[in-house]
């Protein structure tokens, strides 16, 4: 006598809920394409608890609007979306195809030096930024921004970028004429590099501006820092532009400081012109 053929539907229900929920939320909606007896699955709370982050209760708690959801997976979507939380001082959002974390920390958040000097910094409302105010650089000889955060707020396992958003207006000047530096720490770990700030589609200043006066002060901030490609911003689909200031593992086994920061070291000289919105932490790639 032939016994019957099994098949992968024949499965109890929790078996298959067990094994879709250790794939990934994208593979997890394309196998509830696959038939009806997925698709029931794949709808269950069971499966996107897995996909939420463990304070997923904390973070809608802190969210300055009312999240309407009534199953799991329409709550994972929700974040997916990025949301206002902490007063609308910062943004929250999953990543669509890992439920990994990231934030945006507002310029009301950051460390800005002079940020309260009205000749300085100029705090005005925006309708393409997410928050109620950005920060708007009239004029400075000085630049200093940071942003501080705990890697326990972060997702385990994953690498991590931070990334400077802000835009440049068109009556900018002094950005570009030297590098400043950009830096992530972590613990007692430090990345530390240069970047240059001017738009990417704008033509470089860079052999205008370098003066021997300005080389020599150029080489002084390129001894202190890691050797490799100065940064330079890029244009995101949102419209603002992003430069990198670094990024970092995060283990996911303390809740160490990470500090990010763009400064300049040496040769401080007017410049003008930046807005700033906030400092963006998302996931690069995820280890294991």
């Amino acid at each position: 006598m032939v016994a019957a053929e099994k098949h992968v539907h024949d499965l109890p229900e929790d078996c298959i809920c067990t094994i879709i929920s250790l794939t990934s939320p994208t593979d997890v909606q394309k196998l509830s394409l696959v038939s009806s007896t997925f698709r029931s699955a794949a709808a269950l709370d069971y499966v996107w608890n897995v996909f939420l982050p463990c304070d997923w209760q904390d973070i809608t708690r802190k969210s300055v609007t009312l999240l309407k959801y009534s199953t799991k997976r329409e709550l994972f979507l929700c974040l997916c979306n990025s949301i206002l939380i902490e007063g609308g001082n910062k943004s929250f959002a999953l990543d669509k195809s890992t439920g990994k974390k990231s934030y945006v920390i507002s310029a009301n958040e950051l460390s800005i030096l002079y940020g309260d000097e009205p000749d300085h910094w100029n705090w005005k409302t925006i309708p393409e930024s997410r928050f109620a105010e950005v920060a708007e650089l009239r004029t400075i000889c000085r630049l200093e921004i940071q942003g501080k955060m705990k890697t326990g707020e972060l997702s385990p396992n994953t690498i991590y970028g931070a990334y400077l958003l802000m835009k440049i207006s068109d009556g900018s000047f002094g950005l570009d004429s030297i590098p400043t530096e950009i830096s992530v720490r972590v613990g007692n770990q430090e990345f530390v590099n240069t970047a240059y700030i001017r738009h990417p589609r704008a033509r470089s200043k860079k052999e205008k501006l370098e003066s021997l006066f300005y080389r020599n002060r150029m080489e002084i901030l390129k001894s202190r820092v890691n050797k490799g490609e100065e940064g330079l911003p890029r244009e995101r689909e949102d419209g603002w532009l992003e430069i990198e200031l670094g990024e970092f593992f995060n283990g996911g086994n303390g809740d160490e400081e990470i500090t990010m920061r763009l400064m300049e070291v040496k040769g401080y000289h007017v410049k003008g012109g930046l807005v700033i919105e906030g400092i963006e932490l998302r996931p690069k790639r995820t280890l294991g």
